[in-house]
């Protein structure tokens, strides 16, 4: 297909009416997408009691065609009964990624079993008696809490306590697998792991960086920011190994002008070798100290470590640096010197800085860059990783991690009057470990795609299937129902954020809490998130009071036989809750005030409606949350520059501008002009080098399997050496080779080797 010229534009307003006739006509998509709730799809932060299409800033209209697959995915028809009859475990496995997500949306609970060899549906009633049953009969240890990042702070914050209560820090979300890293790193810099700026900073700076990313497709509502900064005559440096259509041009549909003759993004476009990140941000760093245009006062003031980093910084040579990022030298010096200009500049990335092995080290590669030229801790400037599900940031900041915050531990316990488990919990990949080797029998997980999302699907698949019970908590079927199967799952189908009975809440990347209404139920049959979690906790708390009262509490939860972690009595203190009064949002609410820094004004949002930023996370003073209030500056070592072998390339997983993250809309890239998703995106360059042709199918070889009958698609505007192919298909492809610090995959630069296979058909 034909590569389009300029993002957004009328394309996508086209696209918005064909939406609408998917949803039943364009005022019911209109009517949906204006009522007071977060939107679903990225972190910054549309809706909110400002109405549908509004950003924190209050601009209108704001709309994008993530948020519209989304609501219109939402806005199914129901999969009917006969459907079960119909699909099994092989027939879904049959269908792609997109055709899934249009089977229609989940409205009643299923069951599968390898002896039932496909889902039959079950009641709400024996669905809470097998999962209740299952976890009276395990030790907490034994089981894992997987959170999406689409699910409200109300949902995340009832749950964790839940598990920790229940006896297991088996607790994680889906930030392990993508901007992981950026919190580990970011905490590690400044004290705090979230974004240092406010949307209004970006507005008004001069500068911004768009390291790793591509959020034309994947957060195209960042655009209009861009747009407006160009406008103002700043600059945006785009640094990405693949020359990205809507970086270059963007046409905003809510404004005119740029409609009519397109808007220039990139004022400077770089494009490393993938993985040549860290040897870029320690050359420009090099070069500005080089030059003298670093803020010495700040530095020496504000900083630790700047001594140390002078020193390394003098030590690297150039030599190295080009070598190792593909840069040259002229291009490093002219981002420098248009760095030395800036007043005030905001540095975003997204996961091509933290899907490597040293994706922590790439963050601290940007806070030392920033902090150079004091651009941290000041209004107008600052840290901005720009994360991809809706609330995945405010699931972290209400207890969703493995090992919970001190002060998070110690107000949980006392609010509440219990005592928390204080083993250590296991990050995402160790709970996939631990279900390989037996250790883990049970999983539970509030949305998302666990198998979709990780690395190795083959091991994904394999480690899945040795559970004895897992559980998902979804509104539509993906990847993971099809492939992602434990001797006995259990489907619950659940109501979007915006079908929700109770207002929930929701934390955008720029801090900044939003409350959403929710709204009639388009079918009967779902739960709310809340509600299903209570009722599960009710039960098993039922379990231990008859446990302690000698009785095996089989008049409410079935035959089953109390564990051994649990035991007597309760030593956690599940019992101490009322689990079925929290399913009134307001006091998972009041609970969240009493016990998250920052969010004290969440318990009145519902009754006043004043969203709010999140408290101590916004720096536009240099004061920092670390041990002495001053920022910490970093040295690395450079890694090599891996796929230099005569026959590899290095390899990225992507995603397309019709895809939210595992889920996909469309098959076909418009931006990259891409008909279909069996494809290795390599320019023309290395296909005449390794000796393959346009017409040929290949098999790739990556580090954890092959993918094969994988269509060649020439791609110009790769960097030579370079490979993409779209994620999660390629995941297949993926070691589970993980960054020490922050435990994420490295998605990104996976060396692929190339053998032809045939003559490739239409």
């Amino acid at each position: 297909m034909r590569k389009v010229k300029t993002g957004g534009g009328w394309p996508a307003l086209l696209y918005t009416f064909r939406k609408g006739r998917e949803a039943g006509g364009i005022w019911q998509l209109w009517k949906a997408m204006r009522t007071k709730n977060a939107c679903k799809t990225c972190a910054l932060g549309m809706g909110g009691q400002r109405g549908g299409m509004v950003n924190e800033a209050g601009h209108f209209p704001e709309v994008c065609k993530k948020s519209l697959q989304a609501m219109v995915a939402d806005m199914q028809g129901a999969i009917t009964p006969d459907f079960w009859a119909k699909y099994g475990p092989d027939e879904l496995r049959g269908l792609s990624p997109r055709e899934l997500e249009n089977c229609g949306r989940l409205t009643q609970p299923v069951l599968y079993t390898p002896a039932l060899k496909r889902f039959q549906p079950i009641s709400w009633e024996d669905a809470f008696h097998r999962i209740v049953g299952k976890l009276r009969e395990l030790t907490p240890d034994e089981t894992f809490w997987y959170f999406s990042g689409r699910s409200s702070n109300e949902a995340g914050f009832l749950l964790q306590m839940f598990a920790r209560l229940y006896g297991t820090n088996n607790v994680n979300n889906c930030s392990f697998y993508c901007h992981q890293a950026s919190g580990v790193g970011l905490t590690s810099v400044t004290g705090s792991g979230t974004a240092t700026v406010t949307l209004d900073d970006v507005e008004k700076s001069d500068m911004v960086f768009v390291i790793g990313g591509n959020p034309a497709s994947n957060h195209p509502r960042i655009m209009r920011s861009l747009m407006t900064l160009r406008r103002r005559g700043g600059e945006v440096i785009v640094i990405n190994p693949i020359v990205e259509t809507g970086l270059v041009n963007f046409s905003v549909p809510s404004d005119v002008r740029s409609m009519l003759f397109g808007t220039k993004i990139a004022s400077l476009y770089v494009q490393p070798h993938i993985g040549g990140d860290l040897a870029l941000l320690t050359g420009i760093s090099k070069q500005i100290v080089e030059m003298g245009a670093h803020d010495l006062p700040f530095l020496e003031n504000y900083c630790n470590n700047w001594d140390e980093l002078r020193d390394w910084l003098a030590s690297v040579t150039w030599e190295e640096i080009i070598a190792k990022s593909g840069v040259p030298r002229e291009q490093i010096n002219e981002i420098a010197a248009r760095y030395a200009k800036s007043k005030n500049a905001v540095f975003s990335w997204t996961m091509g800085i933290t899907h490597h092995v040293h994706g922590v080290e790439n963050v601290q590669a940007i806070g030392n860059l920033a902090l150079l030229r004091g651009m941290v801790g000041k209004p107008n400037a600052g840290l901005m990783p720009i994360r991809g599900h809706s609330n995945v940031q405010g699931i972290g900041s209400v207890g969703v991690t493995p090992k919970l915050k001190d002060v998070l531990f110690d107000r949980l316990q006392s609010h509440f009057g219990v005592k928390l488990p204080t083993t250590e919990g296991r990050d995402t990949m160790a709970c996939m470990n631990g279900a390989d080797n037996g250790e883990l029998k049970f999983g539970l997980c509030l949305g998302g795609n666990l198998y979709g999302s990780n690395p190795d699907s083959t091991y994904a698949q394999q480690a899945i299937e040795k559970l004895d019970m897992l559980v998902y908590m979804s509104t539509t079927l993906n990847t993971g129902h099809a492939f992602g199967l434990a001797k006995e799952t259990i489907i619950l189908p659940v109501l979007a954020r915006d079908e929700e009975p109770q207002a929930t809440t929701q934390e955008s990347m720029f801090n900044f809490v939003r409350l959403s209404d929710g709204g009639p139920a388009r079918h009967a049959g779902p739960k709310s998130e809340v509600e299903v979690i209570a009722s599960i906790a009710s039960g098993v708390a039922d379990g231990r009071r008859a446990a302690a009262n000698g009785s095996n509490g089989a008049h409410s939860n079935g035959d089953a036989t109390p564990g051994q972690s649990p035991g007597l009595g309760d030593p956690t203190g599940l019992t101490a809750v009322n689990w079925q009064s929290m399913q009134d949002t307001g006091q998972i609410r009041d609970a969240i005030a009493a016990i998250v820094p920052g969010f004290e004004q969440i318990a009145e949002i519902d009754k006043n409606k004043q969203e709010f930023q999140v408290g101590g996370r916004t720096f536009h003073q240099a004061s920092f949350p670390t041990y002495n209030g001053r920022a910490n500056l970093h040295t690395h070592r450079l890694p090599e520059i891996q796929g230099q072998g005569e026959r590899e390339l290095r390899l990225m997983t992507i995603r397309s501008e019709g895809q939210f993250n595992t889920v996909v809309y469309e098959d076909y890239d418009l931006y990259r002009g891409v008909e279909r998703r069996d494809v290795i995106l390599i320019h023309p360059d290395d296909i005449r080098r390794l000796g393959v042709h346009q017409g040929m199918t290949v098999a790739v070889h990556g580090p954890a399997g092959t993918l094969r009958n994988v269509r060649l698609h020439p791609f110009e505007e790769i960097r030579p050496g370079n490979a993409a192919m779209y994620y999660p298909e390629a995941n297949v492809l993926v070691s589970r080779h993980l960054d020490p610090s922050s435990k994420t995959p490295a998605f990104k630069c996976v060396i692929v080797r190339l053998e032809v296979e045939g003559l490739a058909l239409a």
